[in-house]
């Protein structure tokens, strides 16, 4: 098998019910990813959420007890499979609204998404098409999350007779749901999850649809780290500072951690944020051995050519990079809590590999699902809610818009009491 492309990794998203954990079934099940005994276990499964006694594909990803019961997706499923032309990881999210937590944690890292709608739902006479609050939802997160991709799936054709209309006028909704929220690189396909219409092979069925299947389209879209292939400023938070603790002939220091952004090199001078000390790299040790250079997403211990006081939590950047320790962010939050969130209170705030206080000291506005118009008078933040807010930091982080460094630009909120997840956090800018 020869992989000649970067493996992609997308997620499934939509409203419940829209054949997400059934898609993912079908492309596996075509793909040919699946064992033997998949294959067997998957036919002698029960199929009460399919009709006609197919196969219920669904039971592929739908892992927990609880869903299959239910018949919904609650947790987040990886599936890893691959084709003669690439390897994939996919994310199969909820599309209840109760879970939406768990659809930005498997959006965060996705290079693009299928926004899976229910045609069945829909019909011709509807002018124009009003899509599901949940489709919104999802599509305002994946905007804020900066997904490169977004493929819509137009599901349950084959319950409508595979009518070109409905497709359309669908089309036609969503593409004014994404102006309005600024999403750009959009692509259609109508397709059958259950059947297989369009999924891997181009479905007969629908002679009126010009287009690629879309695996196809999956197999030829760029990632993430194609898309970003420019140069950035070499970026790694300090995980864990490595002592040796012998006689002081031999005492060894090394500060390890992940790099996030750029490269190092033997030789190179760093600046270690908030301190803003400088020195200079003396060695580089990696899992494959010592090296001359590093690049991103590599794992690295390295020593400088000097004592200086670094622990957890602290931040090697370029000496030339213009970044610097802010106390002052501003960011787009993604609320979990069934709390709603409270200004009066301090949160703890995780960025990178270091944990602090902080407090919102201000509330710009809410994103209203219905109207997709940004409520401003309003100083209530409810669970599955999208603000724009102001944060006060107990102390200085190196951070970065979300749209410029992923990790530089992320962070979560928790409930210092409850040690409870609260919020994810982007940031769009810092200094406010």
């Amino acid at each position: 098998m020869s992989i000649q492309k970067s493996p992609l990794r997308f997620i499934t998203a939509g409203s419940v019910d829209d054949g997400k954990s059934t898609l993912i079934g079908r492309l596996l099940y075509d793909s040919k990813a699946l064992l033997a005994d998949q294959i067997h276990a998957l036919k002698q499964g029960k199929s009460k959420y399919s009709e006609q006694g197919e196969i219920d594909f669904s039971l592929l990803t739908d892992g927990l007890e609880a869903e299959r019961e239910q018949g919904i997706t609650i947790d987040v499923a990886y599936r890893y499979f691959s084709t003669a032309n690439r390897k994939f990881i996919i994310a199969d999210t909820p599309g209840h609204e109760q879970y939406t937590r768990n659809m930005v944690t498997g959006a965060s890292t996705a290079s693009a998404a299928i926004i899976l709608i229910d045609a069945s739902q829909f019909h011709d006479s509807q002018a124009p098409i009003t899509l599901l609050n949940q489709t919104k939802r999802h599509s305002a997160i994946l905007q804020h999350l900066n997904c490169p991709h977004i493929i819509v799936a137009v599901n349950k054709m084959d319950l409508l007779d595979f009518k070109q209309e409905t497709f359309l006028a669908i089309q036609d909704a969503y593409l004014s749901l994404a102006h309005q929220l600024g999403l750009k690189d959009i692509h259609f396909v109508p397709i059958s999850a259950l059947l297989g219409e369009n999924v891997v092979y181009k479905s007969e069925k629908m002679p009126w649809y010009q287009g690629e299947s879309l695996l196809h389209i999956l197999e030829n879209l760029p990632s993430a780290e194609e898309l970003h292939q420019q140069d950035h400023y070499f970026y790694c938070p300090v995980q864990f500072v490595v002592r040796q603790d012998a006689d002081t002939k031999d005492d060894f220091r090394g500060y390890q951690g992940r790099i996030e952004a750029g490269s190092i090199a033997v030789g190179q001078s760093i600046r270690v944020e908030p301190s803003g000390l400088e020195a200079k790299v003396v060695e580089l040790i990696t899992p494959r051995g010592e090296v001359q250079q590093a690049f991103a997403g590599e794992v690295i211990t390295l020593r400088l050519d000097q004592d200086i006081d670094i622990s957890r939590g602290d931040v090697f950047v370029d000496i030339q990079a213009p970044l610097q320790a802010v106390k002052h962010i501003k960011a787009t939050l993604c609320w979990f809590d069934e709390r709603a969130l409270n200004p009066a209170r301090k949160y703890l705030l995780k960025h990178g590999t270091q944990t602090l206080l902080a407090k919102v000291s201000c509330i710009n506005q809410v994103l209203d699902i219905q109207t997709l118009l940004n409520t401003q008078d309003t100083q209530q933040v409810k669970m599955n809610d999208i603000a724009d807010v102001n944060l006060t930091l107990q102390k200085p982080i190196v951070a970065t818009p979300y749209s410029e460094n992923l990790v530089a630009g992320s962070f979560i909120l928790i409930d210092d009491a409850s040690y409870q997840t609260v919020a994810a956090g982007m940031i769009q800018s810092v200094n406010v």
